[in-house]
């Protein structure tokens, strides 16, 4: 049972920061609405993060393919898919010519996954709090 105290305790940590790299995106993307930053400033820190935070999904999804737990794993499929299907179109980095066009949609992109990092939050939270009362 150490195994799944283990896996679920990283899972949340990880889950925390995107969690806090999602609140980032937001408040940058309202910065950039009021007015308060310029688009070549957004893109270029928002850029940087933008395949870290690909790649922490990913591995999410990955630790839990390899260690079998299948909900948790089915649970981070459709943005493992979202994400995969923005890089292989291209579409990942963010463009400071078009964000002002794109702007609503990204923001609404940030807000759910916002909302999909939280919920995982407490969702890999829980698991862990039951696998450590389990292992007792």
């Amino acid at each position: 049972m150490f195994g799944a105290v283990t896996l679920f305790l990283s899972a949340v940590v990880l889950s925390a920061i995107l969690l806090f790299l999602m609140v980032f995106f937001v408040i940058m993307f309202s910065d950039l609405e009021c007015d308060y930053i310029n688009p070549i400033d957004l893109c270029n820190k928002l850029n940087q993060f933008v395949l870290p935070e690909m790649a922490l999904q990913a591995f999410v999804f990955f630790i839990f393919l390899v260690t079998g737990h299948w909900l948790p794993m089915l649970f981070n499929l459709p943005v493992l898919a979202l994400n995969i299907r923005k890089v292989t179109n291209n579409a990942h980095m963010y463009d400071a010519t078009e964000i002002f066009r794109t702007l609503s949609k990204h923001k609404k992109e940030s807000f759910l996954k916002l909302g999909f990092y939280a919920c995982s939050f407490f969702y890999y939270l829980y698991c862990m709090i039951v696998a450590l009362i389990a292992s007792d």
